[in-house]
């Protein structure tokens, strides 16, 4: 909750990223706030009053999460808000001619969003026929890039170079939106 605000203030990207950890954490207590309490914020050294906040966050988030149908999967409204925004920026910059070097770093991540994607669907052609699903962002893509990454360097397995360059290409041009974002927001 405190790590949220800070973020949400001084970088979307993070907070975003933040943010998704942070439905997967809920997801790992099975959106239970009894275990919450018990196995995750009883071990911070907080006082009681900030222990009973982090609660009251972590139980306003689950109740969003049944409400939102994403107890299972998927992301929180506040959270795909986030990214919407992201994606609505990301067109008005690529759209004008002010921002010659966001426009050039988007086309050297571009090639690295459409392998991403093209792995996505030979995973998804193998798995099971559950209908149509909408094709994310290539925001989306590049946050879903980052978010693994993240998991990867937690679980200590190794990344290849290749992946690592896709990598931080992604973060380079991701950092720009960030920054173009923190502008407009802030203001």
């Amino acid at each position: 909750m405190y790590i949220a605000k800070e973020l949400r203030k001084k970088n979307i990207a993070e907070y975003l990223l933040y943010m998704w950890q942070v439905e997967d954490l809920l997801r790992a207590y099975d959106c239970s706030l009894g275990r919450i309490r018990r196995e995750y914020i009883d071990r911070f050294d907080y006082t009681d009053e900030q222990k009973e906040e982090m609660a009251d966050w972590y139980g306003d988030l689950i109740r969003m999460m049944n409400q939102e149908g994403c107890r299972l999967s998927g992301h929180l409204q506040i959270n795909k808000i986030v990214m919407q925004q992201l994606e609505e920026l990301n067109a008005e910059l690529l759209d004008g001619t002010d921002h010659p070097f966001y426009t050039s770093e988007y086309y050297k991540v571009l090639p690295y969003i459409v392998e991403l994607r093209r792995r996505g669907r030979t995973k998804e052609e193998g798995g099971s026929d559950e209908g149509e699903t909408k094709e994310e962002s290539e925001i989306e893509t590049c946050f879903n890039a980052l978010y693994g990454m993240m998991m990867l360097r937690l679980q200590k397995k190794e990344v290849s170079p290749d992946t690592q360059h896709a990598i931080k290409e992604i973060t380079t041009f991701i950092g720009m939106l960030n920054d173009e974002f923190m502008k407009v927001h802030s203001a």
